[in-house]
């Protein structure tokens, strides 16, 4: 059997799990960046967990709530290089 050769229905499965996962790591990624926080970002980086740790990490760790996650201008500061 080859790698490729898998049924249809797990293409379902897998798609819209990797599309999830690449989100909340993107989102995660981001604050983190813009936050500062560089052990979070390398652990964010290295670490997959289809986006379960990046949700915690943005609501417990980042502090921010639901509407927060998607705003441009934000208060926090900006880590300098």
């Amino acid at each position: 059997m080859y790698t490729f050769d898998l049924p249809m229905w797990s293409y379902i499965i897998i798609i819209p799990l990797a599309v999830w996962s690449l989100f909340w790591k993107a989102m995660a990624l981001w604050h983190a960046a813009k936050h500062g926080s560089k052990f979070w970002f390398v652990f964010l980086f290295l670490v997959n967990t289809v986006g379960i740790l990046d949700i915690i990490y943005l609501i417990i760790i980042g502090k921010l709530k639901a509407g927060a996650l998607f705003d441009n201008s934000s208060d926090a500061p900006v880590a300098k290089a």
